[in-house]
């Protein structure tokens, strides 16, 4: 029903900038909210920042004031602007969706590999 593709990730070095893309296609309205997660090895999948439809944001505390969601409802498309880039900023990133109504993510992208080198 919803297909979630990533886009953008890579190997960069610390300090470094990084914006991912996650096109979403199929059942997908624009009044749901969007949220980038990420899982880094060994630890438990995290939220890194969610965006509502109408531009409300949340940031996890680790990434306050370096990333940046944004979102295109027209092309229902969310980004991610990662800035000044840690080595512990290291991890697969997916993007959900949280359908109207729901309390969870229900839809999920297959992730994309972000490395953060020295």
């Amino acid at each position: 029903q919803v297909q979630l593709v990533e886009s953008g990730g890579g190997l960069v070095q610390a300090g470094d900038s990084l914006r991912l893309s996650c096109a979403a296609s199929g059942r997908v309205f624009s009044t749901y909210t969007m949220g980038w997660f990420r899982q880094a090895p060994g630890k438990q999948r995290e939220l890194v920042a969610s965006i509502t439809s109408g531009g409300r944001t949340n940031y996890a505390d680790t990434v306050k004031g370096r990333f940046t969601i944004f979102r295109d409802n027209a092309k229902i498309t969310m980004y991610l602007q990662m800035n000044s880039l840690k080595l512990e900023d290291t991890a697969v990133y997916y993007c959900a969706v949280r359908p109207s109504g729901s309390i969870s993510y229900n839809y999920w992208g297959q992730g994309t590999q972000v490395t953060v080198s020295s």
